[in-house]
């Protein structure tokens, strides 16, 4: 049994398109302090400035052990192989690391710049096995090559709300998926969350991805 520490409809949606259907616990991580405190540890190190794989696989560990805190024993009886998974996604471009914009005029001057280009979408994935700990990560790097809406139709698109919660105010899975020309790798890990590298991560903890398609926790939360 997964259960997704993320609260975004498109990993949810992925998985149970994908024949899982996981449970759900948002984290209650503060991504700015786990970024900020990832600088200052590789600065003490002597180490360069953090890149967007590192992370979106320090955010997507946070979440995964703020969750897997959170499993009751109880939980742990009932789901024996229970995995707790933790995601988190930045888009690379031109050379900076772009995350969620959090505002319409942000998103709208975020799409003024790339329209025409390129990005890398990287997604951080972490699986913790609940009943002893045991953590698997990996990244998932995806090639976004972009369309050239118009001034009206990015307005029209900022304005649906959209973009202000996805990493680098984009989504191929919804409103968004018209204004993206073509990808150049996994098209899950655009979303938020890799059905090939969940499969290998979850293989090296032991656990066969196909066993899960016979597992149905219902239309619920766990809270």
């Amino acid at each position: 049994m997964i259960l997704l520490a993320s609260k975004s409809s498109g990993r949810l949606a992925t998985l149970r398109a994908a024949g899982v259907d996981p449970l759900v616990r948002v984290s209650a991580v503060d991504e700015p302090e786990v970024l900020e405190a990832l600088a200052a540890s590789r600065a003490v190190a002597g180490l360069p400035a953090p890149g967007p794989a590192d992370q979106v696989s320090a955010l997507a560990r946070a979440k995964a052990l703020d969750v897997a805190a959170t499993v009751t024993q109880e939980e742990r009886t009932r789901y024996p192989d229970l995995v707790v998974v933790g995601c988190d996604s930045m888009l690379e471009i031109d050379g900076r690391t772009v995350g969620k914009p959090g505002s319409a005029s942000a998103a709208r001057d975020r799409w003024l710049a790339m329209r025409g280009r390129s990005g890398v979408l990287h997604s951080g994935h972490v699986v913790v096995r609940a009943a002893d700990g045991e953590t698997r990560q990996g990244v998932s790097s995806t090639l976004v090559r972009f369309g050239t809406p118009t001034e009206a139709e990015i307005d029209a698109y900022v304005g649906s709300g959209e973009p202000e919660g996805c990493a680098g105010a984009f989504t191929i899975d919804g409103l968004g998926g018209a204004f993206i020309d073509g990808i150049d790798g996994d098209p899950h890990g655009v979303v938020g969350i890799s059905l090939p590298l969940m499969r290998r991560l979850l293989a090296e903890l032991g656990m066969r991805w196909t066993d899960l398609w016979s597992l149905r926790a219902g239309p619920g939360s766990v809270h």
